[in-house]
């Protein structure tokens, strides 16, 4: 297991855990989301081949209803 911040939350999550199946794990749906990964946006084609490491910081901003 490693360690990683999900919007400001500590989470473990296992050895080699790409970023889809974390945005997966988590109830995001990845083409109604953005991520960024230690403050840089990642493209949402990349988030297969994307592996976490260790104290990586992820940051999901969801699309908000309203005005």
């Amino acid at each position: 297991m490693i360690d990683i911040s999900l919007n400001g939350q500590r989470q473990s999550v296992a050895v080699q855990h790409s970023l889809s199946a974390l945005l997966q794990d988590m109830g995001y749906r990845c083409e109604k989301v953005a991520v960024a990964i230690n403050g840089e946006f990642v493209a949402r084609g990349d988030y297969e081949t994307i592996f976490l490491r260790e104290n990586d910081c992820v940051d999901v901003v969801a699309p908000v209803q309203g005005g």
